[in-house]
C-alpha cells in the first residue's frame, strides 16, 4: 500500500478538482466526491504504471498494489 496525499479543490458552480503534487501533472476532476476518488485512483494508477517506461533499463522496478 503506498500513501500518496491530494489537494482537492472545489470548483466554482459545480464539481471538484484533485491535484497530487507529489506526482507533477497528475490532475482530475468530477462531479461529486465519490466520483473525485475514484477517478483520483484512476489517474495515480495510470500515472505509476506510465513510470517505468522512462526508466533507464538498468533501473529495478518496484510495483505496488493500491
Amino acid at each position: 500500500m503506498i500513501k500518496i496525499q491530494a489537494i482537492i479543490h472545489e470548483a466554482e458552480g459545480c464539481g471538484y478538482l484533485a491535484e497530487v503534487p507529489s506526482l507533477p501533472g497528475c490532475l482530475t476532476e468530477a462531479d461529486t466526491m465519490e466520483e473525485l476518488e475514484n477517478n483520483l485512483r484512476e489517474a495515480i494508477e495510470l500515472y505509476l504504471r506510465a513510470i517505468p517506461n522512462q526508466q533507464d533499463s538498468s533501473d529495478k522496478i518496484l510495483e505496488l498494489i493500491l
